[in-house]
């Protein structure tokens, strides 16, 4: 009797994982967040202890990069590097730079639709936690919090789409 119990436990989660999987392909395409992590971090300070007693007003500035990598079976690696560089006078105040990746699962898209995705909504996933990183270690390096402002990856995307477009155009 316990013997049938098992069999028929076992052939409803078979069934239902079956089940499952059909859903699954039913709903379409679909995005899914398998790790986030840090792949790389840099803080340099390196006018110490001066710095710190300067009173004029910092200029800082921000750079981005991102890019994907394809992994197996439908994953991809995505890294998007932010560096924020303070100058006072001639002098670097700090440098902090900042590669957060995280591993992606895209399932059921076209080829085409591939390269915005993992050019604007994977680094807009990614954003979140490197500002967070930066600020975190912008402020143990002894200075002021610098809040990065939120990012429009579909603007800087397009904008990279029409410079390669202009580009393709003269060459």
């Amino acid at each position: 009797m316990a013997e049938d119990k098992k069999k028929k436990a076992t052939k409803k989660t078979v069934a239902k994982k079956a089940t499952d999987n059909e859903q699954a392909q039913q709903q379409g395409p679909g995005l899914g967040i398998e790790k986030i992590f840090l792949k790389d971090v840099s803080v340099e300070v390196p006018n110490s202890p001066e710095v710190f007693t300067s009173r004029e007003t910092p200029k800082i500035s921000v750079e981005l990069n991102n890019n994907a990598k394809a992994l197996p079976d439908g994953y991809f690696e995505v890294s998007l590097q932010v560096s924020v560089k303070s100058m006072v006078g001639e002098g670097t105040a700090f440098l902090v730079d900042v590669t957060q990746s995280g591993i992606f699962a895209l399932k059921g898209f076209p080829e085409e639709n591939l390269e915005p995705i993992l050019a604007i909504a994977c680094p807009g996933i990614l954003f979140p936690y490197a500002r967070e990183a930066i600020s975190d270690l912008i402020t143990k390096s002894g200075f002021t919090t610098v809040l990065l402002n939120p990012i429009n990856f579909e603007s800087l995307y397009m904008q990279q789409k029409q410079q390669q477009a202009a580009a393709s155009k003269n060459a």
